[in-house]
């Protein structure tokens, strides 16, 4: 589905420190694989070039990313709201 063989992923999860891109989990729960993700603006469906895989990330991460639309601005609003800021940029300067 993402253009990658079982030592591409394997080469992947060892440069990431064994676990997920985001959190460092090294357990996806329920003898679950890490999530291949991949750039949403590049391919838009599965199968994908395999050129826009971004890292492998657990179901929760994954999920989370998807959720806010592979967004960086709503992330960073996300961030803010969480840290109890109230401006909307939350300190941060939003680059679209």
């Amino acid at each position: 589905m993402y253009k990658m063989t079982r030592t591409n992923y394997e080469d992947m999860l060892a440069s990431q420190g064994g676990g997920c891109a985001v959190c460092a989990t090294a357990t996806c729960g329920s003898g679950m694989r890490f999530c291949v993700d991949h750039d949403h603006n590049c391919c838009h469906a599965v199968p994908t070039c395999g050129k826009c895989n971004r890292g492998l990330l657990c179901h929760s991460c994954n999920r989370a990313i998807g959720l806010l639309g592979d967004s960086p601005v709503l992330l960073i609003k996300a961030l803010a709201y969480l840290k109890g800021d109230s401006s909307p940029e939350g300190g941060f300067q939003i680059a679209e």
